[in-house]
């Protein structure tokens, strides 16, 4: 419960319709898009300005009460999620692109700003904005920020660290600080410290942007398998031939099946164990030569079937079977945990394996939908939020996911972050001095430790659930 001085400062400081706490109001932010991980806020701020957001930092630190930046909410390892209670500061209103400045191709936007209105508003101009998570329809450019967003097309072009230009920020203390800029090129890069620090430096309010010129020509390629691992084989074999293609994504039958059963009708066979979207951009010249290696290199591990969209309305229909996997997953169940961890390209197919055979001890059902070109693992497991033995038996299956991703020798994140979710197996990949040091990192710029408190590192409360839950027996017999 807030102290009622409290409510009555933020209150005064921003506007009576700004400050939300009848606990039907709260509610709504009491978790993102992992839903296995709640906690609802005593209030939440909706600002309009970067000042307002300031304001309420600064009322929250003479109170001391912790708060948590939030945008759309789609994050997927519970980093916008309060772990403490305190303040949500949502920035969903703050969406406008405020200046363009075509000669440099940067674009300056409020971070609240959805990631698809990026390209939207500068497509005339022949431009775009290069990331592209899978819920770029809904996600906001500050969340891209905070957790180093990737998505499909990251394999050619970088997450997001690699378009951002500069920032303002609102630190932990209330101050506002401009970080980077257009001529920034010496010093430290602080720009790209606190992209991707998932909130706990401080909330960035606006961003200047690098924007990208439309390609001349792209093609949108689907390959399908009768298993997975030749479909993983056939990814190894086109990056070998040093052909660099926007996005290279995995399906497996599974999820198939659950995208095509749904509203979406992307065309995938049904029949097929997986199947391999593919698509290359660039000059006209060299397209054809492209296409033919690819379809070559496909074909040789045992391609069924190649693909060639033939227009831009086929290209928009293979990718929004992509694009709404993970919103069709709805279809299974009412709650959907989605792991995130990278492996070797080459260690695909075997990992793949152990995931079944994990998802088989702990009787929960697995599909897989990833970015292959990288490595970066997506089991989704479908489950029922309300049974909490279901609930124990998935974390507890997610942990062993993620010790097999390290075992050979890859990461616990590849661009959903840390967040709650995977806080307590950061010694998996670090030691306790490496640790200790992104600890006095964070507070340096977080020194009353209110911002966004309990992520990232293990604590004694409120993170790393799954590695505190009590044993739960594994017996065979998952759909997989």
């Amino acid at each position: 419960m807030l102290d009622p001085t409290f409510v009555d400062k933020l209150v005064e400081r921003l506007r009576p319709e700004a400050v939300l706490v009848s606990p039907h109001h709260v509610l709504v932010y009491e978790c993102d898009g992992s839903t296995a991980f709640r906690q609802t806020p005593d209030a939440a701020v909706l600002p309009a300005t970067t000042e307002d957001v300031a304001a309420a930092i600064r009322t929250c630190v003479e109170h001391d009460v912790p708060f948590v930046g939030r945008g759309a909410g789609t994050g997927l390892s519970g980093g916008a999620t309060p772990a403490e209670g305190g303040v949500v500061i949502s920035l969903a209103g703050m969406n406008q692109l405020l200046e363009l400045d075509l000669d440099n191709r940067l674009a300056r936007c409020q971070t609240g700003i959805v990631n698809l209105q990026i390209s939207k508003k500068v497509a005339e101009h022949g431009l775009y904005f290069a990331p592209d998570p899978s819920s770029q329809s809904a996600c906001t450019l500050g969340g891209n920020i905070a957790e180093n967003s990737g998505g499909p097309h990251c394999f050619k072009y970088g997450a997001t660290t690699a378009h951002v230009v500069g920032l303002t920020v609102v630190l932990p203390t209330g101050e506002v600080v401009e970080l980077g800029g257009p001529q920034d090129g010496v010093g430290y890069d602080l720009v790209g410290l606190f992209v991707g620090s998932e909130g706990t430096f401080g909330i960035a309010t606006e961003a200047l942007v690098r924007l990208m010129p439309k390609p001349e020509s792209v093609k949108t390629l689907l390959a399908a398998f009768r298993s997975m691992v030749a479909a993983c084989e056939a990814v190894s074999d086109i990056v070998a031939t040093g052909i660099v293609p926007a996005a290279l994504e995995m399906l497996d039958r599974p999820t198939i099946e659950v995208v095509e059963a749904g509203v979406v009708a992307a065309g995938y066979p049904t029949d097929a164990e997986a199947v391999l979207l593919i698509e290359l951009d660039g000059a006209h010249h060299g397209m054809e030569r492209m296409e033919r290696e690819i379809r070559n290199a496909c074909e040789a591990r045992g391609a069924v079937s190649f693909t060639v969209a033939r227009n831009e309305e086929e290209q928009a229909r293979l990718w929004l079977g992509r694009k709404a996997a993970f919103g069709a997953m709805g279809r299974l169940s009412t709650d959907l945990y989605v792991q995130d961890g990278v492996v070797p390209r080459s260690r695909l197919p075997e990992v793949l394996e152990k995931v079944g055979e994990i998802a088989a001890r702990y009787r929960i059902k697995v599909a897989n939908v990833f970015h292959a070109g990288d490595g970066n693992l997506h089991p989704c497991i479908p489950y029922d939020g309300r049974d909490e033995e279901e609930r124990h038996r998935v974390l507890e299956a997610g942990r062993e996911i993620l010790e097999l991703c390290v075992a050979v020798g890859g990461s616990i994140s590849g661009e959903h972050g840390i967040g709650r979710e995977k806080s307590s197996y950061m010694d998996l990949l670090f030691s306790e001095h490496d640790l200790n040091l992104m600890r006095a990192l964070r507070e340096v710029w977080n020194p009353a430790g209110l911002c966004n408190p309990n992520k990232i590192f293990p604590t004694s409360h409120g993170c790393g659930e799954a590695m505190s839950l009590p044993s739960v027996a594994a017996v065979p017999g998952a759909w997989i």
